[in-house]
């Protein structure tokens, strides 16, 4: 790594996982159902299958694939496997919030830097994702833009000729990221600046974000937004 924070003109963004607390959202809507029928369910062990299923051969594009994972794991929580508690973790990523330190840190860094979101939930979810964190995108790459899914390299660059296009290349760019198996594996793999945001780092496992075949020591480590955002005006200063 050969710049420093204040250097980059664009800072990329997962979004689920990173800005948006999806296992929340998700270790809550189970909860909520598994009540309703009387039961309970270990949050950790329904992220755990979840992560399982979603990654499966017959997955579709996120969110509205939650339908499908619930009714695949659903009978290994003890739940019942009607479509319309399905259709309610799908539509549960409407309640889905930011983590607590989202929407301020983006608020700064969006002062500084062009701030280009890269998810791979489909565009109706990004739009509700968005409003939560306050609108700070300069632009956003959603799973129905570029027809793939992080950590394909397709994603990437499209997202590499967008900044191209306006003037400007991969080197100006930091991407932000919680994921090692989506985001900083591949972006060290296409020679990009990264910084890891380690949301887990009091809890074991990955949750339920797939792990990585290998671990990737990123330019940059937070455990937070707020520790990213903190250390950019301390840079500056």
């Amino acid at each position: 790594m050969s710049k420093s924070l204040p250097e980059f003109r664009y800072m990329t963004f997962d979004v689920v996982g990173t800005l948006i607390d999806f296992e929340g959202g998700i270790k809550a809507c189970f909860a909520e159902i598994a009540a309703e029928v009387g039961s309970t369910v270990d949050g950790e062990q329904a992220l755990s299958l979840y992560r399982a299923a979603r990654y499966s051969e017959d997955a579709g594009l996120f969110p509205d694939d939650l339908l499908r994972v619930y009714l695949a794991i659903a009978p290994e929580l003890g739940l019942p496997g009607d479509r319309k508690y399905g259709e309610r973790l799908r539509d549960s990523v409407k309640s889905w919030k930011g983590f607590a330190d989202s929407a301020a840190a983006l608020a700064k860094l969006a002062k500084d830097y062009r701030l280009v979101a890269m998810t791979n939930a489909r565009r109706w979810a990004f739009d509700l994702f968005e409003k939560k964190l306050g609108n700070p995108f300069y632009a956003a790459f959603t799973a129905d833009d570029t027809g793939t899914e992080k950590p394909d390299p397709a994603f990437f660059e499209t997202v590499f000729a967008y900044v191209a296009a306006e003037g400007h290349s991969k080197d100006d760019i930091l991407h932000v990221a919680q994921s090692q198996y989506h985001d900083i594996g591949i972006s060290r793999e296409l020679g990009l600046a990264n910084c890891w945001i380690e949301r887990r780092h009091a809890q074991p496992g990955y949750g339920g974000t797939i792990e990585p075949v290998e671990f990737t020591k990123p330019d940059f480590h937070f455990t937070s937004m707020a520790g990213l955002s903190d250390a950019v005006a301390a840079a500056r200063a």
